[in-house]
């Protein structure tokens, strides 16, 4: 939700989360992973919010994929996104694995330049090795951060969302809009549009909003104020 003045929040319950002035990182391991599980979150805050958009993977050692990297920077801009805040990383997908500390390392780089104030990255539900891998080095290189968990619904099994994120129908349609510039994978069942609205009037009903995307909790880091 917006307030008047402009400022962003999140909101899960009675519990508010200002993104107004944050650094909030956004940690995918493939083109389309930070759309898929948070696009329309993504479109809601850019324009009050410091983004990085960061994707460890282009996948252009597929010959297949070899358009992927524009339709994400499509889709990207279709979000709101500047180009310059949008980064490919330099692994290679499917053996995340096996480079395990420089993934560590990649992201100690980011943490120490970057400096964000919250991340989201992929859920521990997750069973792809690549996207596993991820989310604990990710756990590992921003102790002391909060780290939001999305849902890529191909490979979360067991995902269940415990912070709900409510989102306008505005940014729902340009989820599925930036969706549609990936001509790539237009045949994939988790790129049907009636799927993804499904899934955000879902998490909506459970945040009893319209519209919601759903993440689970990694870490919490919170801080009481006196407000006296």
């Amino acid at each position: 939700m917006t307030t008047d003045d402009g400022q962003s929040f999140v909101v899960y319950g009675q519990f508010s989360m200002n993104f107004f002035g944050k650094r909030v990182l956004f940690l995918g391991a493939h083109p389309d992973d930070i759309e898929i599980g948070c696009g329309a979150l993504l479109h809601h805050i850019t324009p009050k919010t410091d983004v990085l958009c960061v994707t460890l993977s282009d996948n252009q050692k597929n010959p297949d994929l070899q358009n992927v990297k524009g339709e994400h920077l499509r889709s990207m801009k279709t979000l709101g996104v500047p180009e310059d805040r949008v980064i490919f990383g330099p692994f290679v997908t499917r053996i995340f694995q096996d480079s395990r500390q420089e993934i560590l390392e990649y992201f100690l780089k980011l943490r120490k330049e970057f400096k964000p104030d919250l991340i989201f990255t992929h859920s521990k539900q997750d069973v792809h090795q690549d996207h596993n891998t991820m989310t604990d080095e990710a756990l590992r290189a921003f102790r002391g951060i909060t780290v939001l968990g999305f849902d890529v619904v191909r490979s979360s099994y067991g995902f269940f969302p415990h912070f709900l994120v409510e989102v306008t129908e505005e940014d729902v349609n340009k989820k599925i809009e930036a969706l549609a510039q990936y001509d790539t994978y237009q045949d994939r069942y988790y790129f049907n549009a009636e799927l993804t609205r499904s899934i955000m009037v879902r998490h909506g009903a459970l945040a009893e909003v319209p519209f919601a995307e759903g993440f689970d909790i990694l870490r919490i880091v919170g801080k009481f104020h006196d407000d006296d």
